[in-house]
């Protein structure tokens, strides 16, 4: 489409600086051709309108080797090029917007360049290469998973019915999700963990193909030699990684504790251990979910991170899931509330943070003394069941458990919150790349949205305290 510069001078008539605008559209439409100009009625926040240029269309971008059109829409201010331009995912029906630093739930996009914008060093051109240069990192889009997609298991029976010659075959996906498996997992690393991991998963009954791989001849004396002598249905062990290509998710339970060894050779051997391992997830899964169980989880799930090249958001580590379900769960029963908007975040261990500010404030101050005594009430409550969960500890069991709960809502893409292990950087004044948990929304992509609860001060300053520690453990370790 040509550039209309005098169909373009009219729409524009309005605008304080209608020469400059032109001149920079005219830019625009030079480096980026698919996006069309259009005069529309934006309306802000407050409800007032006003008829606005915008350029609508898509930006390429490049993820995981392939290519990817993203469609936006740029508004331009009538205050341009002095003002930054207001800027927005266009998602079709069967894209779901990815919360993230950068974009909101309505899908507002937030860059620092439109932070820093000041004419004449910046401009559109320069916002739309920001703006490709950041999804190619995190995609802000994904797409809706198909209610007709079939599952591989279902395919092969069809095929093998056609092929004995069966003619009334009729053939429909089960549609309720209920009923169906949804891709392979692998668990990695033998032992107690890892086979409370593999067991609670079959139970729930959401894999087409468990593959169980020890990553220690030692793990042979446990129960995967159970395992191998009492098959067990949609089960393989294998000691070659080819087995575990093409899995959906791939659950890290390996663990390398010497007695003698002081803790920081112990976890020097565990990102050894790494070392071996996460390549080969790499190699034959690039694009699974990474769900890090390893102790001491939020320094190994950085670890899995940074060894697998993978973006953020595709790994995470059980942190306080288990802590968090089980104190949503108490409360639940032991107040009026549900319970859900507990949380259990932070550092996983003796230096986690329960987050709950009891039913009836809503996160607003009162003067009400009897709403203030229910807030009381429900704290010391919360802090009893938390003081609890700290004397009850986490067995193999109960982690594996956990486990399956992160691998079925990735694997359903039920879009569940979690408190998981997952990347920090730039929450609640953390400059620093280390893994913490917070309440992450899971979806078969892996964390979407991460959602932040109001801390008081000395939470605050707990969760960074845990930051600067891990930190000072990690910049110790050969990764």
């Amino acid at each position: 489409m040509e550039f209309n510069e005098m169909a373009l001078k009219k729409q524009l008539g309005k605008y304080k600086f209608r020469d400059l605008t032109i001149e920079e559209l005219k830019n625009v439409h030079h480096k980026f051709p698919d996006l069309k100009l259009s005069m529309d009625t934006y309306t802000f926040s407050d409800g007032s309108q006003k008829d606005l240029l915008s350029l609508i269309g898509t930006i390429p971008i490049r993820y995981q080797g392939h290519s990817y059109n993203i469609p936006i829409q740029i508004w331009i201010l009538d205050s341009h090029p002095f003002g930054p331009p207001l800027c927005f995912l266009r998602p079709t029906s069967n894209m779901i917007i990815r919360e993230g630093k950068h974009v909101d739930a309505q899908g507002r996009i937030y860059l620092p360049y439109l932070q820093h914008w000041s004419h004449p060093k910046t401009d559109v051109t320069g916002l739309l290469n920001e703006m490709m240069a950041e999804f190619e990192k995190t995609p802000p889009l994904y797409t809706k998973p198909s209610t007709d997609e079939l599952s591989l298991a279902e395919l092969n029976n069809y095929v093998a019915a056609i092929s004995s010659g069966l003619s009334d075959v009729s053939f429909q996906s089960k549609m309720d999700a209920g009923d169906q498996h949804f891709g392979k997992v692998t668990v990695l690393g033998g032992g107690d963990l890892g086979m409370a991991c593999a067991m609670s998963i079959l139970a729930k009954d959401v894999v087409e193909k468990l593959v169980f791989i020890p990553t220690s001849e030692n793990n042979m004396k446990s129960g995967i030699l159970d395992l191998e002598i009492f098959s067990l249905p949609r089960v393989e062990i294998g000691k070659d990684f080819s087995v575990s290509a093409g899995s959906r998710v791939v659950i890290v339970t390996a663990n390398i504790w010497g007695g003698e060894e002081s803790y920081l050779k112990a976890l020097q051997s565990n990102v050894d251990l790494f070392r071996t391992v996460i390549p080969n997830v790499v190699r034959y899964s690039p694009n699974c979910v990474l769900v890090i169980a390893s102790q001491p989880v939020d320094v190994m799930t950085y670890v899995g991170w940074k060894l697998s090249g993978f973006p953020s958001h595709r790994v995470i580590g059980t942190g306080c899931n288990l802590n968090s379900q089980r104190f949503q769960s108490i409360l639940g029963k032991s107040s009026k509330t549900s319970g859900k908007e507990a949380w259990i975040i932070g550092e996983q261990g003796d230096n986690e943070v329960a987050v709950w500010r009891g039913s009836g404030l809503g996160g607003v101050q009162s003067n009400n003394p009897d709403i203030i005594a229910d807030h009381d009430r429900h704290e010391q409550l919360a802090y009893r069941v938390f003081k609890g969960l700290k004397e009850k500890g986490q067995r193999s069991w109960s982690v594996g458990l956990s486990v399956a709960d992160l691998t079925e809502t990735i694997l359903r893409n039920l879009g569940c919150l979690h408190s998981v292990s997952t990347l920090v950087k730039d929450w609640y004044g953390i400059s620093g790349e280390v893994f913490l948990s917070l309440p992450c929304m899971l979806t078969m992509t892996g964390v979407v949205n991460v959602a932040t609860p109001r801390l008081s001060g000395d939470e605050e300053v707990k969760l960074r305290s845990s930051a600067v520690t891990l930190q000072n453990f990690l910049q110790q370790l050969k990764i």
